[in-house]
């Protein structure tokens, strides 16, 4: 449990401080001299069953409430200390109103230097302090009078601790990845460079290699300790030192995070929602200038209101934070805001999207994307997600946001009931929303087709942006993958068509047909170029053209150069011509030369039948040979190997090639 003191200057938190832990945390030369804490100080109280209580002593005064901020972040538990000759002062206020922005709802109030004063100023004080904390989330704690000095009360108190201490429910450790606010940088003589925070989520060992944030420099954890005690592993709810390898001194400090390289993503701009304090006493404008205190960072930044809307004193609104510079932050951290001058505070909330966008902020899909990351877990975050029509969710987005490992992500996903489309770029849209696409596109193709039979279907991207265009194509491949899978779609290319859709079924198309396809199968393994085949047939070329093309997405013919198509049941016999080619040779590679004898084609024309089996995946080229890649019946269909061989036979169809060679390409 991390406790941190709170309350105005010289009203005893490091005194009390030390009688609990018997540790003096102001360690400043300064701060002994002067009497008064300027840094933040620890100390810790060990349990008996090996656990400590780690304690953040904070500075008082308001000049020092920079520092006041960075201790408090990540805290469990808040010790709200007013003295008894005093009573409550500005900071103490002050304080107070930052412990309920950051929502801290776990705490005891102290009445310090009861050996000061009298018993009814001590009931008095606690009454005021009873009063004060009423309309915060630290309502109803206890509250303790003690003195430091005379050791009254402290006993009751260290049990109070250490009771809820005992009571406290653990952080999450599990599932998220590895997060550290630093608020302390130094030099350590023999170790180099080291640095002390809490660590927010998940855990920490050595030789773990992160990220300081938001620089980017990557570092490893030469080694760690919790308490001035070398540890070998830190958690989430935890202080402790570490020792970074890779990074001087100089290059990091209060203010950055160490991480795991996963959730490095800073970000200038946050969405979140924000609370102006009632005691403000003017709205809070558009793009006014502030301090943003998240973590143990003060950064400069701007306020970004929808519509230019200011916020009025006691109202809570969405905003976006403009910031000067990066901050690297998850949904769900806590921030405050200060004016520019930083000499008050002005409210606080809590990060909704810490990668907002700059424009279309209004949008119904962005205010609906808003409201689902108001929910308060990522499954219920997502589930909202996945209602929001023509949206896809970026799970690698969605990831670092919520600070998800992997296993905790897969687990989530499985949950919801998603369908995760893509590898590189990965998208979930619910598995509902996924069939009622698929049953779209094949109703579109299914209309397409009844619309122009005689169109070989639509492309696969042009179908995507009049169905899917919130999917990048390679989410929206994997739907059709799926189809093609179960037989109710075909691939053909970029196009898509329902199986047995074709696009030359028609009288003239037939007639055609009967009239090339002997021709071809007559001209054996070298096939007329189109200009000679139109000429024998008594065709328009062009026209001719236009079918073999149209024919060719069937799959009926093939393309084999500009000028020459092949018919499928053709290249089947000369790609297992190439299969027995490589099973009768070493090593199963075979040349272009033995193709062309065996086939006994020309080599130009044998050159690019290899290629077009390349492109179809049957044969693969190493270096000068090929081998093959994979069976061609399951593409070409089954057919049996040339049988004749010989220097007859080869003689005969090479004559036979030179003689059908036809004439050259028209240029």
């Amino acid at each position: 449990m991390i406790v941190a003191t709170a309350g105005h200057i010289d009203h005893g938190k490091t005194l009390l401080v030390k009688a609990l832990t018997g540790v003096d945390t102001d360690r400043l030369p300064e701060e002994k001299a002067r009497g008064i804490s300027i840094d933040l100080g620890f100390a810790y109280l060990p349990l008996a069953d090996g656990a400590l209580i780690g304690f953040v002593d904070v500075p008082g005064h308001e000049r020092f409430i920079r520092n006041m901020l960075a201790g408090v972040c990540g805290i469990d538990f808040a010790l709200l200390v007013v003295a008894a000759d005093d009573g409550v002062m500005p900071q103490t206020v002050e304080h107070l109103r930052i412990l309920d922005l950051l929502d801290i709802r776990q705490g005891i109030a102290v009445i310090t230097k009861t050996d000061r004063a009298a018993p009814e100023q001590v009931a008095k004080v606690a009454a005021e302090v009873r009063a004060l904390v009423a309309e915060t989330a630290l309502a109803g704690v206890p509250l303790l009078p003690v003195s430091a000095v005379s050791g009254r009360g402290i006993d009751d108190l260290r049990q109070a601790l250490l009771a809820a201490a005992h009571g406290m429910r653990a952080r999450l450790r599990e599932g998220q990845h590895f997060r550290f606010a630093i608020d302390r940088a130094f030099t350590v003589v023999g170790s180099g460079t080291v640095v002390t925070g809490t660590v927010f989520n998940g855990e920490v060992k050595p030789g773990d290699r992160l990220v300081v944030s938001p620089t980017g420099v990557p570092v490893r954890v030469r080694g760690m300790q919790i308490r001035g005690v070398d540890s070998n592993c830190a958690g989430a709810g935890e202080r402790c030192a570490l020792n970074l390898s890779g990074i001087d001194v100089g290059a990091v400090a209060r203010g950055d995070w160490v991480l795991h390289h996963a959730i490095h993503a800073p970000s200038r701009r946050l969405e979140a929602n924000f609370t102006l304090l009632a005691q403000e006493q003017q709205p809070l404008a558009h793009w006014t200038p502030v301090h943003l205190h998240l973590a143990t960072a003060d950064v400069l930044a701007r306020v970004a209101t929808l519509r230019a809307v200011a916020v009025a004193p006691g109202e809570s609104m969405r905003m976006q934070l403009v910031l000067d510079s990066p901050v690297s932050a998850i949904h769900g951290d806590r921030f405050i805001l200060r004016d520019q001058s930083a000499g008050r505070t002005l409210g606080g909330g809590v990060v909704l999207d810490p990668f907002a966008p700059a424009t279309r902020r209004a949008t119904p899909e962005r205010l609906a994307t808003l409201a689902a990351l108001e929910q308060s877990t990522p499954l219920a975050a997502l589930a909202e997600l996945l209602k929001i029509p023509h949206q896809s969710v970026d799970l690698a987005r969605f990831e670092t946001t919520f600070n998800l490992t992997a296993e905790r992500a897969a687990s989530l996903y499985r949950s919801a009931d998603v369908e995760v489309l893509g590898r590189e770029q990965r998208v979930a849209i619910a598995r509902t929303s996924a069939a009622a696409l698929r049953q779209q596109i094949l109703a579109r193709l299914a209309e397409f087709h009844r619309a122009d039979p005689q169109a070989p279907g639509l492309k696969v991207e042009a179908l995507r942006i009049e169905l899917a265009p919130y999917l990048k194509p390679e989410a929206f491949l994997p739907l059709l993958h799926e189809l093609v899978d179960a037989r109710k779609l075909e691939i053909a290319g970029s196009i898509l068509r329902l199986p047995g859709h074709n696009a030359t079924a028609n009288a003239m198309d037939e007639k055609i047909w009967r009239l090339v396809l002997p021709a071809m199968l007559r001209a054996d393994y070298v096939p007329p170029q189109t200009a000679e085949l139109a000429a024998n047939l008594g065709l328009s070329e062009d026209l001719l053209k236009d079918f073999l093309h149209r024919k060719s997405r069937t799959g009926e013919v093939m393309r084999v150069s500009d000028y020459r198509f092949y018919p499928r049941a053709t290249l089947a016999r000369l790609a297992a011509t190439a299969a027995e080619l490589a099973r009768s040779s070493p090593g199963g590679m075979f040349t272009a030369a033995q193709f062309r004898d065996a086939s006994a084609i020309a080599r130009k024309l044998a050159i690019q039948i290899l290629e077009l089996f390349d492109s179809l995946g049957i044969t693969q080229r190493v270096g000068e040979a090929r081998k093959m890649r994979q069976d061609f019946e399951p593409i070409l269909g089954p057919v049996a190997p040339l049988q004749a061989s010989g220097a007859q036979h080869s003689a005969h169809r090479a004559g036979a090639a030179l003689k059908r060679a036809g004439p050259k390409p028209r240029s």
